[in-house]
């Protein structure tokens, strides 16, 4: 078992998402950066299936009430065991009664917690990953316990190391994107300040779409109601780019333009408010 001594600004247990319920209106949540979480399940040996904590910005303070083993990949939130810092990126012995605490962000925006065999939370619809009205909770709260399997004999570790990280991935401005359905009605100019500019990710981001703050001029007519999924990026009426992200609903009326590549999605999740971003057609 994990106890939550104090949550942080935005932790919440995710999985790779909900697939195959959109049709009932169901987002498909999951992690908001699979590839760093991908990662920290295969440092372990875990199944890439097992759900894992998603920290955003600051941690929490966790305690853990058996023997286990732990990873952290992605944002690097200065992790300490027992007020002695420890790396990300490697797998680390967890004894009973050991605390995990984070303190100062260094780069990225969310780090993610893999705990020997995942975190064993409730499952809905074929899912562990958090969200408001479909699961009890949508995020951890203080004084809230996580069951984890415990690993008695605490063996495990002598299989397995650390690895090298690239920081580039966090570094970057580039995210890749395809034409959206409505691409082609965009002017020359439209398209021009698309892949020419500069854009700053707006502080107004979420889980659920990233919004940029410069404007892009718009006399596209509204469309109907269609299809929207993670990584769509719509254009409103009034020049506002909307990313849609892992919680976005599952339709939408404003043009889609552009759609993220799977890593694109990654490096935007790594983002906060003020980073730039530029666009670049694949």
């Amino acid at each position: 078992m994990v106890e939550v001594l104090k949550a942080g600004f935005y932790d919440s247990i995710q999985d790779l998402g909900r697939v195959g319920y959109q049709q009932y209106g169901v987002p498909y949540a999951g992690v908001m950066d699979v590839f760093s979480a991908l990662k920290a399940n295969n440092l372990l040996g875990n199944d890439i299936k097992e759900a894992v904590m998603e920290i955003t910005m600051a941690g929490p303070i966790l305690k853990f009430h058996c023997n286990t083993a732990i990873c952290m990949t992605g944002a690097d939130l200065s992790p300490s065991l027992n007020g002695n810092p420890v790396k990300i990126n490697a797998v680390i012995p967890i004894l009973k009664g050991d605390t995990l605490s984070f303190e100062k962000l260094n780069y990225g925006f969310r780090c993610y917690l893999s705990v020997l065999g995942g975190f064993k939370t409730e499952s809905v619809l074929n899912s562990k990953s958090m969200y408001q009205s479909i699961t009890k909770q949508f995020k951890i709260h203080t004084n809230g316990v996580l069951d984890i399997i415990s690993d008695s004999s605490n063996g495990f570790i002598k299989k397995h190391a650390s690895i090298k990280w690239d920081d580039t991935f966090f570094k970057t401005k580039m995210i890749n994107v395809f034409k959206g359905p409505e691409f082609d009605q965009l002017s020359k100019i439209q398209i021009e300040q698309l892949f020419s500019s500069d854009f700053t990710v707006s502080k107004n981001n979420s889980r659920m779409a990233y919004q940029l703050e410069e404007i892009v001029e718009n006399k596209l007519e509204p469309i109907l109601t269609s299809l929207v999924m993670p990584r769509t990026v719509q254009l409103t009426p009034a020049g506002n780019l909307i990313i849609l992200m892992r919680d976005c609903q599952t339709t939408g009326g404003y043009p889609r333009i552009l759609q993220l590549t799977d890593k694109a999605i990654c490096i935007l999740a790594q983002k906060r408010g003020g980073d730039l971003v530029n666009f670049k057609l694949v």
